[in-house]
């Protein structure tokens, strides 16, 4: 059976305490010059794969779908929190922001992020709840890995080959292949937002999973925030939330 809340920790990594309230079950980074080799010998950029670079996302799906593209990596107690746990958290301090009328907070300087309250769109309480969350927030990391049509026939099964060496059970592949070989839908991926808070969790996902340096995946993200019905304020204490919470690859 599906587990999208799980899938979403390996993506992102499971933080010391976060929404699951587990131990750190993440990428293990002693592996990193292993996969650096692998990968290289594997055809995925040659040189360690992960769009979030080093920290705990530095591998894993997470690495492998984002191939060589440049990206951030979680920084401070960012690094506490993981999956579903972390994205809340960083929509939560933006949203809150936002909503108080204060000057976007984050940008060139580390912040901290905590986990949000529980039993809010942020961190929902029940098992139902939390496991559509982690499907959407997913799906849009994968949908926002495809923006820049970097993932085409060839990378696609670099991934598949890849993907057998980490710990996934069939429903976690099928899920993950379905959405890579699925057409890039980006009102699919919008209108699975239930609340505004979720869709405040929709472009947090996203905007983890580009290099906003790059063009085509900036217009992505500027087509989703108005798909998704986000103020520019909002969106804009978002990117400075984020960054803040990150560093660069």
């Amino acid at each position: 059976m599906l587990d999208t809340k799980r899938l979403l920790d390996q993506f992102l990594g499971a933080g010391g305490q976060g929404a699951s309230g587990g131990s750190a079950q993440g990428f293990d980074l002693s592996r990193l010059g292993d996969m650096a080799r692998e990968f290289g010998a594997g055809g995925l950029g040659g040189s360690l794969p992960g769009g979030f670079g080093g920290g705990a996302l530095a591998g894993g799906l997470a690495g492998i779908l984002l191939g060589s593209k440049k990206g951030r990596k979680l920084g401070g107690s960012a690094l506490q929190l993981g999956g579903m746990a972390v994205v809340g958290a960083l929509a939560y301090k933006a949203y809150r922001d936002w909503q108080a009328g204060n000057g976007p907070s984050g940008a060139g300087s580390t912040i901290e992020v905590l986990e949000a309250p529980k039993e809010t769109p942020f961190n929902p309480a029940s098992e139902e709840e939390q496991q559509s969350l982690s499907r959407n927030l997913l799906t849009a990391m994968i949908a926002a890995a495809k923006a820049d049509g970097h993932i085409d026939a060839q990378e696609q099964a670099n991934i598949f080959a890849q993907m057998d060496k980490l710990e996934l059970d069939a429903d976690d592949k099928a899920f993950v292949l379905d959405q890579l070989r699925a057409p890039l839908d980006i009102d699919s991926v919008a209108g699975a937002a239930r609340t505004p808070e979720e869709a405040a969790e929709i472009y947090v996902a996203s905007l983890l999973a580009v290099d906003v340096d790059n063009a085509a995946e900036r217009g992505y993200l500027a087509m989703l925030a108005a798909r998704l019905g986000l103020d520019d304020a909002l969106v804009e204490h978002l990117h400075a939330t984020v960054e803040g919470a990150t560093e660069k690859a």
